[in-house]
């Protein structure tokens, strides 16, 4: 989870909030101007600590699961998204040295999560390996846009910038639908890890939140232009959706 990753995406849940809304408040703002605020830096930190040690976490994850891989071209296919991510680990780790910021502090808070997320969701075998990355960093990476929206500008555009597909959406799908095609049993397995994954991703999300002060004021609205409590409830019946629809994209039941 790339709390959480990134590799989706057919209609990504947040695609509402960053494209059709006025950005007003600090949205409208730039990290020099938003910086001032000492609590709204502090999320930003938290933020962007995260998202570095999910992808990188997503970047092991990947080089792991192409040993699991039945083919070489599947191999090559899964280090070639692997080097995406690690790409991605940089962009954040950069920017985190360039505001100021050590990014191994600025991580260190996250590895527990991560650690035991991945330890809880450990795929038995290719297969739920792929649905693994496709559906727990999907809704990682929905929930990102969603906070991204609130974000200041440069701020915003980085965030967007490391949830890019890697190309790992439109693969999973296209093993995990040719395996189900050859021996339907493998459609129900998937689903009910699917439904687990689901659980232990918004779950976990929760936990570092609550667990991180400046995150969790600026979701619900001390910081920056954060979330009403029917807004998170709005967010998460969209993210529930765009789950909804993966898992039809996978030809698995939601």
């Amino acid at each position: 989870m790339r709390f959480m990753t990134s590799s989706d995406k057919p209609d990504r849940a947040a695609d509402a909030p960053e494209t059709t809304d006025a950005h007003t408040g600090v949205a409208a703002l730039d990290w020099a101007a938003a910086s001032a605020d000492p609590q709204y830096r502090a999320a930003v930190v938290d933020l962007l600590g995260a998202l570095a040690y999910g992808e990188l976490a997503a970047f092991e994850r990947l080089a792991e699961d192409a040993k699991l891989a039945p083919t070489l071209d599947d191999k090559a296919e899964l280090a070639k998204m692997a080097s995406a991510e690690f790409h991605h680990f940089e962009q954040l780790r950069d920017r985190l040295a360039e505001i100021g910021e050590d990014p191994t502090i600025a991580m260190e808070p996250f590895v527990a999560a991560y650690e035991g997320f991945h330890k809880q969701t450990a795929p038995s075998d290719w297969l739920e390996g792929l649905v693994k990355a496709y559906v727990g960093d999907s809704i990682a990476s929905d929930f990102y846009r969603e906070v991204a929206a609130r974000l200041d500008s440069d701020t915003r555009a980085l965030v967007l910038a490391v949830l890019d597909d890697t190309g790992h959406g439109g693969f999973a799908v296209e093993k995990v639908r040719a395996a189900i095609e050859a021996d339907p049993r493998v459609g129900g397995r998937l689903a009910l890890w699917a439904r687990r994954l689901m659980g232990e991703a918004l779950s976990q999300s929760q936990r570092v939140v609550a667990d991180r002060d400046a995150l969790s004021t600026m979701l619900v609205g001390g910081v920056a232009d954060g979330f009403d409590l029917a807004e998170v409830g709005k967010m998460f019946s969209r993210i529930t959706e765009a789950h909804t629809k993966r898992m039809a994209a996978l030809g698995l039941a939601a």
